[in-house]
C-alpha cells in the first residue's frame, strides 16, 4: 500500500511543469530547497521560499519548456514524512537544439502536508545540453 508521502511525490511531478503554479501551492512557505551540485555551475545552491521556489522553477523552464519525468522510483524511509526518489527528465533545450537527459536523486521532507524540504541531487555533465557548439 503506498503512503501518502508517495502519493505527494507523484503529484509534485505530475505538476511541475503543466501546473508550475499547482505545483508551488504543494511548497510550505518556508520551504528550503538545496541544489548541492548548483554552485560548482555558478547557480544558486539553495532557494528559499515559495515565491522563490516558484520563480526558480518557472525561469528554467523557459529553457526546457516540453520536461517530461519518466522511471518514477520511492524509497520511503521509516519516518513517514521523509522519502528519498529517484527520477529522468527529458527535454529537448530550446536554444541549443540539444536534448537534456537527467538522472535526479531527491529527498523531500513534508510536514501536515507540505513540501518543507527538498534536496535535489543531479549531474553537472548533463548541463552541458546548454552550452552552443
Amino acid at each position: 500500500m503506498q503512503t501518502k508521502i508517495e502519493d505527494i511525490v507523484e503529484k509534485a511531478m505530475r505538476l511541475m511543469v503543466p501546473d508550475t503554479k499547482a505545483w508551488s501551492e504543494m511548497l510550505a512557505e518556508d520551504v528550503v530547497v538545496d541544489f548541492p551540485y548548483a554552485p560548482d555551475l555558478g547557480w544558486p545552491g539553495q532557494v528559499k521560499g515559495r515565491q522563490a521556489m516558484y520563480d526558480h522553477i518557472a525561469n528554467a523552464l523557459t529553457n526546457m519548456p516540453d520536461l517530461t519525468f519518466s522511471n518514477l522510483r520511492k524509497y520511503p524511509t521509516t519516518d513517514p514524512d521523509v522519502i528519498w526518489f529517484e527520477v529522468h527528465g527529458s527535454a529537448n533545450v530550446p536554444s541549443t537544439g540539444k536534448a537534456y537527459e537527467q538522472d535526479y536523486a531527491c529527498k523531500l521532507r513534508v510536514k501536515n502536508g507540505m513540501i518543507v524540504a527538498y534536496t535535489e541531487y543531479w549531474n553537472p555533465a548533463a548541463m552541458r545540453a546548454y552550452e552552443p557548439d
